[in-house]
Order: structure tokens, then C-alpha cells, then sequence
């Protein structure tokens, strides 16, 4: 006869989301530094797969002689949106068998630490690969490993320039390895916790302000292979149309697509997340709409990182890019001093193709937002976890009768939104 200790009802269901939840806001590092309370609620049996959020909108000042305005262009009102998109299910699960023992000895911890871990893990490494992707900027090049706080402050100093808010709130994550590069000159440069746990979050800060930014370690920051080469081609072509530079075609998505022609005779392709560069089109500021300079003197030219996978077809074909070069005569959205035009000079600046590149990431927190669809309980017993900035854990116990096994599973479905691409970048030594 079974024993009737042999039961894990709805308070031990409760009990293991406690453990799990505690267990897995312990392992979080990059989903902490994303905005998670816009999308915090959004999403509902009514929403769908997508939820939009309205982007904030921006005017122009005209200098007159005498204030008659008259004949100026009056500043435009147009609505542009973001959209918060759910992704794949992210599921941990394993047969549970008689937990008495570890139960009563209270080690229900050392059980559900791999697992929650686990879990958070992936959802950082697809939160990671997003914004690898989805950021318009980049400094330093490709390849180039950041060994000096320099090249931290470089990037602090291209979000200044660019008119990202520096209110506590941005951030660079690095590998683990570049911590290494940086540790002679890290002492004095974080305050440290004495604590005798300490949390990933702790664990992850190497400088809590440095040139503007948080630095933090991540071992979940996204890497991607270049693209493939033919014999005789090479890492630059020309666009073969103008592309559409206006505000109105690029608010909804903040991306362009881009036609470009002379790459090769072949199929080769251009991967996400490498970085296309337009030469003669130099960078506005988004604070004060005019160019700017970098640490040389030189005017900064304007790129885009490649959102998805393209294939080429002789040489030519589509590429879609984060963040749109825009110049209107009204001025009052633009990202580029002039006009990108058909046969305008692009480079790929990832130099070498079939190389893997795992770039360090700087942001600021409003670039993008991490949300989690509210799971249906399938049992009476499931507990939904849910952390204080709102992200939801299903934990749904359950049995195989046939097989005489106890099973349970730990679920999240996850929403990335790009908010403002202008407001992050990949990372590089110079």
C-alpha cells in the first residue's frame, strides 16, 4: 500500500514555484537591464501575438528674423508605433519522483537551482540574440577586442552624441573574457557587495558608472557567424535604388530595407547582426539634429545592423536594416545629413565572412522591452510565479499513469519589443 505521505498537492506545487522563482531571479543578468514594465500586462487572451506601444513623438524649432513663421513648414504629428512580438515557448521539464526525503530537508534548492538556471539562461541568450540584432549603433570594429576602459567610454560617449538620456539607466555588457582584458584596471572602479550571497545581478557588476554606462559581465550575449564569400567578391557593393527615407514609411518598424548590387557574381550571403556601412552619409544627433564628430575629428558615418539573414543572387538582392536613414526637408525625424541615393557605396565592416563575432552590448534600458504572455493552468493545481517586474513562470505538475511516473514543467512564453534602435549598439575595441 502507497504511503499517504506520497502526495504532492497544491501547497507543495506552491511551495516548488516559490524555491524556482527565488532560484531563477537569482540567475538574472540581462533580462534585468530591459524595459519590463511596458510590457508588463500588455498581453491577454484578446491581444494575440503582438502588442503595440506608441513612440514618443519630435518637432523642430525655425529661426526667423522678424517670428513670421508664415512660410515655414509647420512641425508634422505622426503616429508611429512599436511592436512587442511573442516569441517561441521556453519549457523545462523532468520527471519527479518521491520527493519525501528532500522535501521534509528542506533541500527542494539544490533539486531546482540547475533547472531554474537553465531556464533563465535561454531566455537570456534569446533576449541576448534579439538586441544583438536590433541596435543601430556600433563602436569600434568588428573583431577589435575591447581591452581598454577606453573603448567602454568611447561607446558612453557615442550615446552622448547621439542624445541617448544619461539618467543611470544604460548600460554595457560584456563577456566574461573582456572582464578579463579590463581586470588591471578594474580595482577602485566598483564598490562590490560583501554579502555572503550574492546574486547573479552582483556577481555580474564590474563598474556601477563608467563614461556614462553600467558595466556588467554576461556569459548570454549573442554571437553570429559572417556571411559566405565567392572567389572574387567582396565585402562592399553599392545600393541599386534610393531607398524610402521618410518618417512615415519607418515608424512602425524603425528599420529600412536596402537594394544593394555588385557584392559578387555569386549566392553569398549577409548574416543578422553584421553591420552595413554607407559611405558620404554621416550621422545626425538625435538631441540636436546636426553632425558630430568622434575622438579624431571625423564625422561619423551612418550604418544599420542586417535584421535577419539575406541570401544574394549574383551579387544583389534586399537587406533589411535596424534603424532608417531619414532626411526630410521638415528635419524634424531625420538620422542622416543627406539623402542616401541608388548608387551610394555600402560596406559590410564585418571584414572577414565564415567568422563567428560575439560583440559586447551598450544600450540604454528604453531600447528594448522583455514581457511574458499569462499562461492558461492546465491543472488546479498549477501556480503561475511571478516576478516583481512582472515576468510569469507556470509551474504545472502533473502524471503519466501508463508510464506510473510524476512529471512537472516550468513554462515562459516571452515578447521582445525594439523600442528605440538609435539607443543601442554593438561593442568593439578601437
Amino acid at each position: 500500500m502507497a504511503s499517504s505521505s506520497n502526495n504532492l498537492g497544491s501547497n507543495t506545487t506552491e511551495k516548488i514555484a516559490r524555491v524556482f522563482l527565488d532560484e531563477f531571479e537569482g540567475s538574472r543578468v540581462l533580462t534585468k537591464t530591459v524595459d519590463t514594465q511596458l510590457l508588463k500586462g500588455e498581453f491577454n487572451p484578446a491581444s494575440g501575438t503582438t502588442v503595440k506601444f506608441k513612440r514618443p513623438h519630435d518637432f523642430k524649432v525655425d529661426e526667423t528674423a522678424g517670428g513670421d513663421i508664415s512660410s515655414t513648414d509647420k512641425s508634422d504629428i505622426i503616429a508611429g508605433t512599436a511592436v512587442g512580438t511573442v516569441q517561441n515557448w521556453m519549457t523545462v521539464h523532468l520527471d519527479w519522483g518521491s520527493q519525501e526525503e528532500s522535501l521534509q530537508l528542506d533541500q527542494l534548492s539544490e533539486i531546482l537551482k540547475p533547472a531554474s538556471t537553465r531556464l533563465c539562461t535561454h531566455l537570456e541568450l534569446g533576449l541576448g540574440a534579439f538586441m544583438a540584432k536590433q541596435g543601430n549603433l556600433h563602436y569600434g570594429t568588428p573583431a577589435e577586442v575591447v581591452d581598454a576602459w577606453s573603448d567602454v567610454a568611447g561607446a558612453g560617449a557615442l550615446m552622448d552624441s547621439i542624445g541617448v538620456p544619461n539618467d543611470g539607466d544604460r548600460y554595457y555588457v560584456m563577456n566574461p573574457f573582456t572582464t578579463a582584458n579590463l581586470a588591471d584596471a578594474q580595482r577602485g572602479l566598483s564598490s562590490g557587495d560583501n554579502s555572503l550571497v550574492n546574486t547573479a545581478w552582483q556577481n555580474s557588476m564590474v563598474s556601477n558608472k563608467f563614461g556614462g554606462l553600467q558595466a556588467i559581465t554576461s556569459n548570454a550575449l549573442s554571437s553570429y557567424t559572417s556571411g559566405t564569400l565567392t572567389a572574387g567578391a567582396n565585402r562592399a557593393g553599392t545600393l541599386s535604388g534610393t531607398p524610402d527615407g521618410t518618417y512615415v514609411t519607418a515608424k512602425d518598424t524603425m528599420t529600412q530595407t536596402l537594394a544593394v548590387t555588385g557584392f559578387g557574381s555569386g549566392s553569398d550571403t549577409i548574416k543578422a547582426g553584421e553591420i552595413i556601412q554607407i559611405t558620404g552619409r554621416n550621422r545626425l544627433s538625435l538631441a540636436t539634429r546636426s553632425e558630430f564628430t568622434d575622438a579624431t575629428g571625423a564625422e561619423i558615418l551612418w550604418s544599420g545592423t542586417v535584421t535577419a539573414d539575406v541570401t544574394l543572387s549574383g551579387g544583389a538582392g534586399n537587406i533589411v536594416v535596424a534603424g532608417a536613414a531619414i532626411n526630410e526637408t521638415n528635419g524634424q525625424y531625420n538620422t542622416v545629413s543627406s539623402v542616401v541615393t541608388s548608387g551610394d557605396v555600402v560596406t559590410i565592416i564585418n571584414a572577414a565572412p565564415s567568422t563567428v563575432y560575439q560583440p559586447n552590448m551598450f544600450y540604454h534600458k528604453q531600447a528594448f522591452g522583455l514581457g511574458s504572455v499569462p499562461l492558461q493552468k492546465l491543472y488546479a493545481t498549477d501556480t503561475i510565479a511571478t516576478t516583481k517586474d512582472g515576468i510569469q513562470i507556470r509551474v504545472c505538475k502533473y502524471s503519466d499513469g501508463d508510464a506510473n511516473k510524476n512529471k512537472i514543467r516550468f513554462d515562459i512564453l516571452p515578447a521582445y519589443a525594439t523600442f528605440n534602435p538609435f539607443f543601442a549598439g554593438q561593442g568593439f575595441g578601437v
